[in-house]
């Protein structure tokens, strides 16, 4: 806690217990599993799952209904998701990225009309929490994990990835997170088109927000009161 950020869940949500009991197995050469009720499982279900949740907003986007991508990560490499992210985008889904390191996508190709935004927060934690937010023509969808969007994570090593069922959680990580962390303008960087960072700085007179900061103040008890603040945001 005194190194890195990351997110995790308790739940005695048996799907997701029988789930992880079938993953466990499966990790001790006990199951051939080849589908679970609730986690997206690398090497298993996870790409699919992940493309199709792309190609389903991307068609939001096509029927003229505001979709939304927010994509919190280590790393983006994979050739064929960032294929379906510019698709997206030039279908007119807002894709924004919040990338620690590595990144091969690059805002500003031709036809995506400044609706790719590319973020990496450098603090004094490192961002570790990997977040995967789709708006869904409003009815959100939350997912929370280990995996980044690698062929190494997805194709070639076990990874989970786990649904956040909970509104309130998922209002949370939406504003609370992932919104504070886009607003950040103290330790964010934004890429710019030619793949070079720029620092974003507050504007004159404007509010400063460092987004580690602001997730340090957040009290256990305080959490459903801030996710209820902000539940008209998106």
């Amino acid at each position: 806690a005194k190194t890195y950020e990351d997110i995790g869940i308790l739940t005695c949500d048996e799907a997701i217990g029988a789930d992880a009991t079938d993953l466990f197995n499966y990790l001790t050469g006990f199951s051939a599993k080849s589908d679970y009720r609730r986690l997206l499982v690398a090497p298993v279900n996870l790409r699919a799952r992940l493309e199709a949740l792309v190609r389903r907003e991307t068609e939001h986007a096509r029927k003229g209904r505001p979709a939304h991508l927010i994509l919190k990560m280590n790393s983006l490499v994979d050739p064929a998701l960032i294929l379906l992210l510019y698709e997206a985008a030039r279908a007119g889904v807002q894709v924004d990225l919040i990338t620690r390191g590595i990144c091969c996508l690059q805002p500003g190709v031709s036809g995506t009309d400044g609706r790719i935004r590319v973020v990496s927060i450098l603090g004094r934690f490192l961002e570790h929490s990997r977040i995967y937010y789709f708006q869904n023509h409003g009815h959100e969808e939350v997912y929370l994990g280990s995996a980044d969007l690698m062929p190494r994570n997805l194709d070639h090593r076990i990874e989970v990835v786990f649904p956040v069922e909970s509104p309130e959680h998922v209002r949370y990580l939406r504003d609370r997170v992932l919104g504070t962390a886009l607003a950040d303008n103290t330790r964010a960087r934004e890429m710019q088109p030619d793949g070079s960072y720029r620092r974003v700085t507050p504007p004159q007179g404007g509010p400063v927000v460092d987004v580690q900061l602001a997730l340090i103040g957040t009290r256990p008890d305080t959490v459903g009161e801030a996710a209820e603040a902000r539940g008209g945001q998106s």
